[in-house]
């Protein structure tokens, strides 16, 4: 069966968890501790990073955007990048957005300083950086909501890769409880059809020792 390494909290880690979960494609999964730069990991994968994902027939692909392109070439039912060109561009630019900007500006500045800093070893988070994302954090629920005001979902009017990648970023912030779903309706609402998807179901089920997620956290009326 197929391996993916991976982090719980890694939003890269849970894209193709939800790629591979929603076609259908059975795998098990390895927590991999990254700070401990195991040496049969590095092997896999020289930059030490999750994901990885090892294929029944040995296949070794490193890094979310290679493995979810590898994946809907050689899986290609249920398309998630769509069935023409500009909407395959429109998918990867938001995919970029997201997997980008959203984690430059919004989740290194609260998972990583609130979370990954500490098994790093990297010291004390910092405030200034956490007061940044949750400064930045605004400006992409209200783009969410902008998005699925034009259309059904994030890039048209089918469910996506895009929706994925928005929704796997967002549900690490829940996990620590700092997204305000209250005040932005119309992304909760995109949230939480996504959130139902059975392909969801295995990262509301996710639990970190010694720290749990809120309560909302599993809740698909939340």
């Amino acid at each position: 069966m197929r391996l993916l390494y991976h982090l719980p909290l890694s939003p890269f880690s849970r894209k193709v968890r939800v790629v591979l979960a929603e076609k259908g494609l059975e795998f098990e999964m390895c927590s991999e501790k990254i700070w401990e730069r195991r040496k049969d990991f590095l092997a896999l994968n020289p930059a030490g990073e999750v994901p990885v994902l090892v294929e029944e027939d040995g296949t070794v692909l490193a890094d979310s955007s290679v493995i979810t392109e590898y994946l809907e070439e050689c899986y290609p039912d249920p398309a998630l990048l769509g069935p023409d060109a500009h909407g395959r561009a429109e998918i990867r630019r938001l995919v970029a957005w997201f997997d980008m900007k959203f984690y430059r500006e919004v989740g290194q500045n609260l998972v990583g300083e609130k979370v990954m800093k500490r098994f790093l070893g990297l010291g004390a988070p910092q405030a200034e950086a956490i007061r940044a994302g949750k400064a930045n954090l605004p400006v992409h629920l209200d783009y969410i909501a902008w998005l699925t005001d034009r259309h059904n979902w994030l890039a048209g009017d089918f469910f996506s890769l895009a929706d994925i990648c928005a929704a796997v970023h967002l549900s690490t912030l829940d996990y620590i409880g700092d997204v305000p779903w209250d005040q932005y309706g119309p992304a909760k609402d995109w949230y939480a059809r996504i959130k139902s998807r059975p392909s969801f179901r295995s990262l509301l089920a996710d639990h970190i020792p010694g720290m749990p997620p809120p309560k909302h956290y599993a809740n698909l009326d939340f």
